[in-house]
């Protein structure tokens, strides 16, 4: 990762560029080097800012999504910012839902890829086992379209994790979390602008997913990334970024 880790007060977070602030959370195995092609390409326009989610931090039992959702708060109360685009992938965008929900003045428009809130096939259907890198390798690769974008560097995060024990225990912890905090009735509350950016050949929160999400989020958009998995922002960056770019210009160019 070519971007400085910050720490002040408690919080780790990568910033780049000036200007309307972009906030990006990362998923439940998500590294902040997924969204390096999009800070790239944004932090020429906007402020990006990238917090570190304290997954393996936060006190086990209060640990779920609503926690999260309340660090994501403080965190925004710590760097002054409202009015914020939320970017969230995977839990990330579960997480921004839920933060959402219950404090929509902070955001002004919100953008979901690949996000869970309704339904999630982690890992394939089985948590992966411990011992074995080759199937860590498989499941990693289940998450793409393109196998290639599982490199070894990031088999190898998550094989590392995995391998921990403390980490599994609280993934998995998050992992059921996310699976009880269904947001459907939530969902038509949301008024903000809504991009949904979805892999067409997503396994993890499949198609059927992003339609629903559509359905229920009453101002929203529906993007496909053809041959893509469930990390668009990672596997097809410049078609991300164009639909990205797009959704911005709208909402914030009226």
């Amino acid at each position: 990762m070519k971007y400085e880790v910050i720490e002040e007060e408690g919080f780790k977070y990568i910033e780049a560029g000036e200007g309307e602030p972009l906030v990006l959370l990362h998923g439940l195995m998500g590294e902040l080097s997924n969204w390096e092609p999009a800070i790239d390409h944004f932090k020429q326009n906007y402020r990006v800012i990238v917090p570190i989610l304290p997954i393996y931090d936060l006190p086990l039992l209060t640990l779920g999504v609503k926690s999260l959702s309340k660090y994501v708060l403080r965190f925004l109360k710590f760097k002054k910012l409202n009015q914020v685009v939320l970017i969230g992938n995977s839990l990330g965008g579960h997480v921004g839902l839920v933060f959402t929900a219950a404090h929509q003045q902070f955001v002004k428009a919100l953008v979901l890829t690949g996000s869970s809130g309704l339904y999630e096939n982690a890992f394939g259907g089985s948590f992966p086992r411990r011992e074995s890198r080759d199937y860590i390798r498989e499941k990693v690769e289940y998450t793409f379209y393109d196998p290639a974008t599982a490199t070894d560097e990031l088999v190898d995060e998550v094989f590392k994790s995995v391998n921990d024990r403390s980490r599994v225990i609280r993934i998995l912890a998050l992992a059921k979390s996310a699976i009880r905090h269904n947001m459907a009735k939530e969902l038509p509350k949301i008024t903000i602008p809504v991009s949904l950016i979805w892999g067409r050949q997503d396994k993890i929160t499949p198609p059927e997913v992003a339609v629903e999400f559509h359905e229920l989020l009453p101002n929203s958009e529906l993007n496909w990334v053809e041959e893509c998995g469930h990390a668009p922002m990672m596997e097809r960056p410049e078609v991300f970024n164009q639909y990205l770019d797009k959704f911005l210009n709208r909402i914030l160019l009226k």
